[in-house]
């Protein structure tokens, strides 16, 4: 390339670049820059044009100026006001800054001047390459900047001199004066060609991205928009209509919120997720989970109580009508109440009401809300076993949902209603959690004023609730969930408790339901007795209640079609409603026998008896046990014949007996399973009367547990088995010493004919048991 040395005026641009072929003016306003314009004007017009790196440098030297520059033509030069002088100028071709000449008046430069016409040596067919490449490069720029025009496209499709072509094209790219410098700075032709292709490549994906993002925020704003429209438009047409249903969602929940009471940091908590709903499009999946969230808050009783009905003499009557009997349960709820007039406020107990099926635990519960004013809410357990239940689940999930408790506190709509916790030992646990050990935050004291639901996720307070859970057995309530809870037991019904039950509460309550009027049907005493003896065999009074309830659908009929004006129900036509008898109890023997002992037992439906019979066989000293018994029953009978066999000799039993003989224990409904720690004196007593051949007598049973040392240990269920041996004709029973304060606590009625006597060895049992001789 042939360079050429020349020396000429020189003015600095800001932030400008000028390029060959390029006619651009620019203002001129520094006193060198002036006098350089001036002096190129008096030689040959010719003046050299150089950018500045920095545009803020007032007097740049030749470090702060590019290395490369254009030999321009000053075309025009005007004057304007405050010493500023607007000058056209016509780029040339490109020189290279070599040095700064010494004038104190404007920069005179001295440059290097480049050959244009030197083009690399290039083949025509590169040349051409180049420039299909550009021209097809340039229409995919007007594509996505249509700004630029389809006649300048035409043009430059029009140019076939590659030179030209890239000078004309670097002019009416709208870049940067760095972008433009680069451009100006390749000197080669192939260079100049990489510069200009790859900004021309920067500029198409950096203008796609934009009109990418613009057309994005075109659409969202161009459907905020219409539904601002809709939104308006629907307000005018209700408001034309007569509605007054103009305000948003947002706008209701905002009232609502004020309205309710609650805690500073739960209105925060609202306020903070309405306003969050605000700002979410009513289209979205997004918008329904948060109403409903939201909806959820506003319904909750943060400090909405009631007030509870003081008056003891009233919550007395409420519960002496709607039960009978059940002194237990009663005075610990006015003790419940006491206490809390006294103390005004006091922690509300956490009771749980344990027996049978069909004693009234759940009646109980709703009559105790009823006598105290309080809102009553019931939550079966039985069957639960997802945590979420209970808990709530994340508002992560698709569907959440509050749990059991949040959704009774909901619907009873205040922090303090009487909860019934229902069937709690019926709970499951599996993969999904441990139900019972999510109920111990509920039913804890300590922890339950500040209980987190996981759907809510706002502290709630429970400590205001009145809890009272029920169960049949308190085996299956996990022991920490025992723990937290007051037990109270409530017992099988005697027969005496279930007529009074039946006449003054189930009879009314099923002639009632069947549309019978109290002058139409009557049963007498002797019948409903029959009835509940002979027809239901139960520890409570729910198959009673439906006997009656087949006699009322039984008398209804007749009734109905004017056959009789009134039916009477007496022992003798009972057959004729209820069919033959389904039930009778075991009576006892009516005479003494040899290995034949009369036991007690509790069962889940009340108290039974069950005869045990053994028998001696000579043999190889084998000892079986058939009837379905339990492994607790079989180690009873173990114990009792090492008890035997320890004290052979004191009653004359022969040293190789229990080797030349077989012992065979037997308990008769074989299809029963049989088990349980009380029947261990029982099978004691059997076996020793059947290896001595000494009567029992027919008028005697028994419950205990034996030791191998013929201690007597106390056991459970005492009422229930009590009331089965009166039910049996059983005149005297034999019950543990340690039992003796469960003895007190029976009603006289059940004790009323029946002798109770207290053991401590197994031979205060036999001096009862045993027939005694004649002498």
């Amino acid at each position: 390339m042939d360079t050429m040395i020349m020396k000429m005026p020189a003015v600095a641009l800001r932030g400008m670049v000028i390029l060959p072929g390029m006619v651009a003016h620019f203002d001129v306003s520094r006193a060198k820059s002036i006098k350089a314009v001036e002096e190129a004007m008096m030689d040959e017009q010719k003046i050299f044009l150089v950018a500045q790196k920095d545009v803020e440098q007032e007097n740049p030297d030749i470090e702060d100026l590019f290395k490369i520059g254009i030999i321009a033509e000053v075309k025009q030069v005007i004057k304007l006001q405050n010493n500023i002088v607007r000058i056209l100028v016509e780029g040339k071709e490109r020189a290279e800054l070599s040095a700064f000449l010494e004038n104190p008046d404007y920069l005179l430069a001295e440059i290097i001047r480049f050959d244009e016409e030197v083009d690399d040596g290039l083949p025509e067919e590169a040349k051409e390459a180049m420039l299909r490449s550009i021209q097809e490069t340039f229409g995919k720029y007007v594509v996505v900047n249509p700004k630029m025009g389809k006649e300048l496209q035409r043009q430059l499709s029009e140019i076939t001199d590659l030179e030209k072509l890239m000078n004309q094209l670097a002019n009416s790219l709208p870049v940067h004066f760095g972008e433009k410098q680069k451009i100006l700075d390749a000197v080669s032709m192939t260079e100049r060609y990489e510069v200009l292709m790859a900004l021309l490549l920067k500029e198409i994906e950096i203008i796609a991205i934009k009109n990418d993002f613009q057309a994005k925020v075109k659409a969202h704003v161009d459907k905020n928009q219409k539904e601002y429209l809709l939104r308006e438009q629907m307000k005018v047409i209700r408001e034309e209509l007569g509605e007054d249903n103009t305000e948003s969602d947002a706008d209701h929940f905002a009232e609502a919120l004020g309205k309710i009471r609650a805690d500073k940091e739960v209105k925060e908590k609202i306020k903070k997720e309405i306003d969050r709903f605000k700002n979410i499009s009513s289209s979205s999946s997004e918008s329904a989970v948060a109403r409903g969230y939201i909806e959820t808050l506003l319904e909750l009783p943060w400090n909405k109580t009631s007030r509870d009905n003081k008056d003891l003499k009233n919550a007395e009557q409420i519960l002496n009508a709607d039960h009978y009997g059940l002194e237990k349960v009663k005075e610990r709820m006015l003790e419940f109440l006491a206490v809390r007039n006294l103390t005004s406020k006091g922690e509300s107990p956490i009771i749980c009401l344990v027996g049978p099926p069909g004693t009234g635990k759940t009646s109980i519960a709703r009559s105790v809300a009823k006598a105290l004013d309080k809102k009553y809410v019931r939550i079966s357990l039985g069957g639960v076993r997802d945590e979420a239940e209970i808990r709530g689940h994340r508002r992560t999930y698709v569907g959440a949902m509050p749990g059991r408790i949040v959704n009774g506190l909901r619907s009873a709509g205040v922090k303090n209603p009487l909860m019934l916790l229902d069937e709690i030992d019926k709970m499951s646990s599996d993969y999904k959690g441990d139900t019972a050990s999510a109920l111990l935050e509920v039913l804890d004291a300590e922890q339950n004023k500040k209980f987190r639901d996981h759907y809510v996720e706002i502290p709630i307070d429970l400590s205001e609730v009145l809890f009272i859970a029920t169960a049949n057995s308190v085996q299956d309530i996990p022991r920490p969930l025992l723990d937290r809870m007051e037990l109270i037991e409530v017992t099988s019904y005697t027969e005496n408790e279930k007529l009074h039950i039946a006449k003054e509460h189930l009879l009314a309550k099923q002639m009632e339901r069947n549309g019978i009027r109290p002058e139409q049907l009557a049963i007498t005493d002797k019948a409903m007795a029959k009835i509940i003896s002979g027809y239901t065999r139960e520890a409570g009074v729910r198959n009673l209640e439906r006997k009656l309830g087949e006699i009322c659908r039984k008398a209804a009929r007749p009734l109905y079609e004017g056959e009789k004006e009134k039916i009477k129900v007496t022992e003798q036509n009972l057959e004729k409603f209820l069919g033959k008898e389904k039930y009778s109890f075991d009576k006892k023997n009516d005479t003494d026998e040899v290995g034949i002992v009369r036991g007690l037992a509790w069962t889940s439906v009340g108290g039974d008896t069950l005869e045990i019979e053994v028998n001696i066989m000579p043999g190889k000293g084998e000892f079986q046990l058939t009837g379905q018994l339990g492994d607790v029953m079989k180690e009873s009978a173990q114990a009792g014949i090492s008890y035997i066999r320890s004290v052979s000799e004191e009653y004359h039993i022969p040293k190789k007996f229990f080797q030349e003989n077989d012992i065979h224990i037997h308990i008769p409904e074989g299809a029963v399973p049989k088990d349980g720690p009380s029947a261990g004196i029982t099978m004691a007593t059997a076996m020793l009367s059947a290896i001595t051949k000494t009567p029992v007598r027919a008028d005697v049973a028994m419950t205990g547990e034996i030791t191998l040392r013929g201690r007597v240990l106390p056991i459970g269920g005492l009422k229930e088995k009590t009331l089965a041996a009166k039910n049996a004709g059983i005149k005297t029973i034999c019950v543990p010493k340690k039992n003796e304060k469960d003895i007190d606590e029976i009603s006289p009625e059940i004790k009323k004919g029946l002798k109770i006597v207290f053991v401590e060895q197994m031979k205060d049992v036999l001096d009862v048991a045993f027939v005694k001789e004649q002498k």
